[in-house]
């Protein structure tokens, strides 16, 4: 049985949106447990000092769902002293630079087709079905990695995207959705990130853009550094309506029901 890890780190210096998800509370009582499941921002900004917290961390993998267009504009900064694998599994909806890129690179738009491009673009909930629509099978594998970790010695799963808001975002909520934890909960946990990237990550970001020419319009800055709670609680509700519940939308993604049994196992512990 795995236990609270005394070694799990609090932050990773360089990065924002940095946490375990240790700790929820649970439907059935309890909490779920440390060192397993975190999430977080990319991890290109990483310091030498958060190098070392993640060295000595209890993290073993990286998951990163980001595309390669994101990847290639941002290279993960992993330490060189313990291996620590990295497993890519790309969710093209939810990348902002792709769709930037895209806009960028399509027939010369006016400035007034580009406001209406960047006006037009779906609310984060809208995003989130489209998201669950088409990548069940990433997000059961996500699910899988937590389930089956690669070892002992660092048992703790790292997932991320750019931002660590949208596809970050939905692929936590539905693991600790599937384990049992107490919805409120896992709303509040996706809410949070509106707060860390507030500041200056959101203003680079924003100023990125626009040196681009490409206004910020409220929908574009929603999509970039907002987490509304009702967006993940759409998510659910489409969750809930199509497949009853996260585990039996992971499972038409092709997780197993043993995989299943090990990630509640693992994340909330033996069922009575």
């Amino acid at each position: 049985m795995i236990s609270h890890l005394a070694d799990t780190p609090a932050r990773l210096d360089g990065l924002v949106n940095f946490r375990d998800t240790g700790g929820t509370p649970l439907a059935t009582g309890g909490h779920t447990r440390a060192g397993i499941l975190y999430r977080s921002d990319a991890l290109a900004n990483l310091t030498p000092a958060g190098r070392e917290a993640l060295e000595t961390s209890p993290i073993g993998v990286v998951v990163d769902l980001r595309t390669p267009t994101e990847r290639a504009a941002s290279p993960n900064v992993l330490p060189h002293a313990r291996p620590i694998r990295s497993v890519e599994l790309p969710i093209r909806a939810g990348s902002m630079l792709d769709t930037l890129v895209e806009l960028g690179e399509g027939p010369a738009l006016t400035r007034e087709q580009v406001l209406e491009a960047t006006s037009s673009l779906p609310h984060p909930g809208e995003l989130y079905v489209m998201m669950l629509e088409s990548s069940a099978a990433d997000f059961a594998e996500v699910a899988r990695l937590v389930a089956l970790p690669d070892g002992d010695d660092h048992p703790g799963i790292l997932v991320h995207c750019t931002a660590g808001k949208d596809r970050t975002g939905v692929a936590t909520a539905l693991i600790l959705d599937a384990v049992g934890a107490e919805r409120e909960h896992v709303v509040a946990d996706y809410a949070t990130t509106e707060r860390n990237l507030a500041g200056p990550w959101a203003d680079a970001m924003f100023a990125a853009v626009t040196s681009h020419g490409i206004p910020i319009t409220p929908a574009l800055g929603t999509l970039m550094a907002k987490s509304p709670r009702e967006a993940i609680e759409r998510a659910l509700a489409w969750v809930d309506a199509e497949f009853g519940g996260a585990a039996g939308y992971l499972a038409s993604g092709g997780l197993a029901s043993d995989d299943l049994a090990a990630l509640r196992e693992r994340l909330a512990g033996p069922t009575e």
